[in-house]
C-alpha cells in the first residue's frame, strides 16, 4: 500500500477499506460434531423473498484503534427491484464515515460499477476529505472486509435455522456489534491481506538545524 498510504500519511488520513455483501435465510454450512455414521441435519424455513445487502467498513490508522462501520440495505427479490446499494448509498456512507471519525479518509474499494458511477467520481473531486484508490481487478485477498463477511458465516451465522428475516437481522447486528467491541478482530483481518500500515520513517534531523 505505498501509493494509498503515502496519501494518508500526507493528509493524516484514516485508510478505509469498503465492501458489501448479500445474506438470505439459507445459513452457510460449517462443521460440526455429531454421532458416527449421522450426517448432523438442519432444517430451514422456505424461501424468503427479502434479502440484507450490508456495505461495511474496516477503518485503520496508525496509533488508533481500528474501528467498523456498516450500512444496512432491506430489499425484495422482486422482478425489476433494485438489489444492490445506489451510488448515492455509498456517498452517504462516506459521508457518515468522516463525520465519525473527524478525519480525511482515503477509501479503499473495487472496481464495482457503482464504485466508479460518475456521481460519486465528481463528488470525491468536490471534496477534498475524501480520496478514493481502486483495487487491482480480482483481488479480494487484499481486502480485510472479506475476512468480516468469513467471520460472520463461519460464527454466528454457522449452522443457524434463521425462523425469519427479522431473526436473520438480529444474528447480523449481533455479529457485527461483537467486531465492533473487538477491534483486534478488525486488525486480524488486515493482517490476512499481508498489508501493513506503516508510517513513512522520520526523516534524519541534519547536524546544525
Amino acid at each position: 500500500m505505498a501509493a494509498g498510504g503515502s496519501t494518508a500519511a500526507a493528509l493524516g488520513a484514516c485508510i478505509v477499506f469498503e465492501d458489501e455483501a448479500g445474506f438470505a435465510m439459507t445459513p452457510p454450512r460449517a462443521r460440526t460434531w455429531g454421532r458416527r455414521g449421522q450426517t448432523p441435519v438442519v432444517r430451514v424455513r422456505g424461501r424468503s423473498r427479502r434479502r440484507i445487502s450490508i456495505a461495511a467498513m474496516c477503518c485503520y490508522r496508525p496509533g488508533e484503534r481500528s474501528r467498523l462501520i456498516y450500512r444496512p440495505r432491506f430489499h425484495l427479490l422482486l422482478k425489476g427491484a433494485r438489489k444492490s446499494f445506489a451510488w448515492q448509498d455509498y456517498r452517504d456512507l462516506l459521508v457518515r464515515a468522516h463525520l465519525q471519525l473527524g478525519a480525511p479518509i482515503v477509501v479503499v474499494w473495487d472496481n464495482l460499477n457503482t464504485h466508479r458511477a460518475a456521481g460519486l467520481s465528481k463528488y470525491a473531486a468536490d471534496h477534498e476529505w475524501l480520496t478514493i484508490v481502486q483495487l487491482p481487478s480480482y483481488s479480494p485477498d487484499l481486502n480485510p472486509v472479506e475476512g468480516i463477511w468469513s467471520w460472520l458465516r463461519r460464527g454466528p451465522m454457522a449452522n443457524t435455522a434463521f425462523t425469519d428475516p427479522d431473526h436473520l437481522t438480529r444474528t447480523l447486528r449481533r455479529g457485527l456489534a461483537h467486531i465492533q467491541r473487538h477491534p483486534e478482530l478488525i486488525n486480524g483481518c488486515l493482517t490476512e491481506t499481508g498489508l501493513t500500515l506503516t508510517p513513512d520513517p522520520p526523516k534524519p534531523i541534519r547536524k546544525g538545524q
